[in-house]
């Protein structure tokens, strides 16, 4: 009896006529497509449409239309000097309704990305002279090691870059400078100050990160590597040539990526520099080889003569450097993590530049902290790539070698006044 009862009400569920799904929700209606674009809104359109799918293009037509949208301007918020465009167009939703809010969400997912990208453009023409300021301002000179330190932001292949020298001159403020402006950073002691130091140690469970891999893809800036720990090192040379770092104790192996740029300080053997020639100055440096040559670019960095002081002295008085605002930071790395996305050719072409000046320096290599090595070769194009990468190219140019090899020149020679202090 049940059974015919179920049966029977099968059958006439069955020749009930069913009810179609919901059609699907679509933006715009017949009604809409009947109106015309305000002469504004159609101009806006064309800027926007390239970075839309053609649906797109009728759905944020269909909504300015309607009203349920409407075009607005979004601002980096940067200080004038620094990029006085900052302006770029998005689309704002004039109505509460979720599906709206959604579809609008979706186009300013590409029109924002096309908007930054034209200021991006527009302020490559300019990177270095606006963000070359922004490096420890609040200290006079030091420019070619400020732009070394700007281009290595920049650099996706390896170059790692040591400042050596005396206390008290500057370097710990450009470290800072470098960290404040790099999307990927991490900051610590060559001694390992924090718990993990510069690689890692597990705690219990817990795998604590130390300064090398909080930096994987990008820069590891670390004080005084002078006071580097022995069970450091290992490590530190590892992320410098390999990119990665192990920990191996009791019954836990671990592997850590930490593909990392280095940007080191270190003071000398004796806190500072003393003596006149190159051999004593060498006898004071910190590192053994092994150490120094993984380093592409080493500075040799001297607290001010007399003569310098007072020309310091004098640009502070005539006139204090402003400070650099958070916004115009936070700026500076959404351009540097835009360009590192760049890949960078090096023009071949471009070789017989850098051969040549090996070649040159190579005869006063006695005269050098550092040997003249494969190593610094690498570094000279991979800098050259970071500095055409910092213009937004695709090609490393003449300028960007030429660029480079005048930071290796004044890097190698000491000039006669460092050495006879």
């Amino acid at each position: 009896m049940a059974t015919a009862k179920r049966k029977t009400a099968q059958k006439k569920k069955e020749e009930e006529p069913q009810l179609s799904a919901s059609p699907k929700r679509k933006v715009g209606s017949f009604w809409t497509s009947l109106l015309p674009l305000s002469k504004e809104d159609k101009a806006r359109v064309e800027m926007v449409k390239e970075a839309l799918q053609p649906e797109q293009v009728k759905e944020l037509e269909a909504m300015l239309k309607s009203h349920k949208a409407r075009f607005a301007e979004a601002d980096f918020g940067t200080s004038h000097g620094l990029l006085p465009g900052s302006k770029y167009l998005i689309v704002a939703c004039n109505v509460i309704d979720s599906f709206y809010k959604n579809k609008v969400e979706e186009l300013n997912t590409r029109i924002e990305l096309l908007g930054k990208e034209k200021v991006f453009a527009e302020f490559s023409a300019h990177a270095e002279e606006k963000i070359l300021p922004m490096i420890a301002p609040n200290i006079i000179g030091l420019e070619e090691v400020k732009l070394a330190g700007l281009i290595q932001l920049f650099a996706k292949e390896k170059s790692h870059v040591l400042l050596l020298g005396d206390p008290a001159t500057g370097k710990t403020d450009i470290l800072h400078s470098i960290v404040d402006l790099a999307p990927i950073s991490s900051f610590g002691l060559g001694s390992g100050a924090s718990k993990a130091g510069l690689t890692v140690v597990v705690i219990g469970k817990e795998v604590v990160k130390g300064i090398l891999p909080l930096a994987n893809n990008g820069i590891a800036c670390i004080d005084e590597l002078n006071l580097l720990k022995s069970t450091d090192r290992a490590g530190l040379l590892n992320a410098m040539e390999k990119g990665f770092i192990t920990y191996d104790k009791a019954d836990t192996h671990l592997k850590l990526e930490a593909n990392v740029n280095v940007f080191a300080t270190a003071n000398p053997e004796g806190e500072r520099f003393v003596g006149r020639t190159i051999e004593v100055l060498k006898r004071q440096v910190p590192f053994d080889s092994a150490l120094l040559s993984r380093f592409h670019l080493v500075f040799l960095i001297r607290k001010p003569s007399t003569e310098e002081f007072l020309k310091i002295t004098d640009n502070i008085i005539k006139g204090e450097r402003k400070a650099v605002t958070e916004k115009d930071k936070h700026f500076i790395k959404e351009y540097v993590a835009y360009a590192l996305k760049r890949n960078v050719e090096f023009d071949k072409s471009l070789s017989p530049l850098i051969q040549g000046f090996v070649s040159d320096v190579k005869k006063d290599e006695g005269q050098f902290l550092v040997e003249i090595s494969p190593r610094m070769v690498i570094g000279i194009m991979n800098m050259a790539r970071a500095a055409a990468r910092m213009r937004l190219k695709d090609k490393v140019e003449k300028e960007d070698v030429i660029k480079v090899l005048k930071i290796f020149n004044f890097s190698l020679y000491l000039s006669k006044d460092e050495r006879e202090k």
